[in-house]
């Protein structure tokens, strides 16, 4: 698997990175294992995680099968911090206390004593941003990560969390931005993506398969095993289920018939090939469905279908 520089800092990762939200919850230990194993078969390197997915459960799960295999040291390892569940809901807290607090309770189900990037997972308006970053540079500072950086900011507050990092005495800059982006979402690329350029970022894609829709999967309607048909992830789906996204899928299932690939190779590659991506971060019920995303690192796409998706997908908007 081909590797990429985070923007202009030091850290390489796969292209294609192992998503973990569903770890401890709906994928199982053993189904885990197969599919850490996978990953690193391929050349896989970059693996992210935080202690919200699975409350918890994610993050044990993934720290004794990266123990049990010995490749600590053959992963990047991507923390988060800055949800919290409360009262029975999900709640932002980027505060200092709540921040440091899961780091330090992530290392330990992790079973390490760093990670090598530490995200902030959503801002939280309530907290000035500088008690956030300052939780980034106490961090990096203490040895507890190897650098940071920003998820699902828009363009102008990543400029402003950047610039603020980087002026301070340690210099700390942030790395990398992770945000959603696929071709059902291309809005990253009003903001997100010019700034992170303009700053020296990598960008990390999360749901780069639009939530599921760009494998196909709905082109015949709601499969009742699918999340679209799922209670709290029927909306989230569905916001993708519109005739104007159902274009694009239709547009990427023509070219997965002329190049005999797969819809969702098709998709991943026209990501992969997005300027400024360090990598499209891929999460999998199964092994086989993680097997046929990291198939997608093989397909280089021919101009002419780039620019016919960038044109369907952009009218889709």
């Amino acid at each position: 698997m081909q590797r990429r520089r985070v923007g202009h800092s030091g850290l390489e990762v796969s292209r294609i990175g192992l998503g973990t939200m569903t770890w401890g919850a709906t994928v199982d230990s053993c189904e885990a294992g197969d599919q850490l194993t996978t990953f690193l078969d391929a050349g896989g390197t970059l693996v992210d995680t935080a202690p919200i997915y699975g409350d918890g459960a994610c993050e044990e799960l993934l720290g004794s099968l990266v123990a049990k295999a010995g490749v600590r040291d053959d992963i990047v390892l991507a923390g988060k911090a800055g949800f919290a569940r409360r009262g029975g809901q999900v709640v932002k807290d980027g505060s200092r206390r709540t921040l440091l607090d899961q780091l330090d309770a992530s290392l330990r189900q992790l079973q390490t004593d760093h990670l090598d990037l530490w995200q902030i997972h959503t801002p939280d308006l309530e907290v000035p941003l500088e008690e956030t970053l300052g939780a980034l540079e106490h961090a990096v500072r203490t040895g507890r990560t190897r650098y940071v950086g920003v998820s699902n900011f828009t363009g102008w507050q990543t400029g402003i969390a950047h610039t603020w990092l980087a002026g301070r005495p340690e210099g700390i800059g942030l790395v990398s931005t992770q945000v959603e982006y696929s071709l059902v979402n291309r809005d990253p690329e009003d903001e997100v993506v010019p700034a992170a350029a303009h700053l020296g970022m990598g960008l990390l894609a999360w749901s780069p398969l639009g939530r599921g829709v760009l494998t196909g999967k709905y082109r015949g309607g709601v499969p009742s095993d699918s999340r679209g048909a799922t209670p709290g992830w029927d909306e989230f789906v569905g916001a993708y289920l519109t005739p104007a996204k159902s274009g694009v899928v239709e547009a990427l299932a023509r070219a997965s018939e002329g190049l005999h690939v797969s819809i969702a190779h098709v998709a991943l590659a026209w990501l992969l090939a997005r300027p400024q991506l360090s990598a499209a971060i891929v999460g999998a019920r199964t092994t086989v469905q993680l097997q046929e995303n990291l198939a997608a690192e093989q397909l280089e796409l021919p101009p002419e279908i780039l620019l016919a998706l960038d044109d369907v997908s952009q009218a889709a908007r």
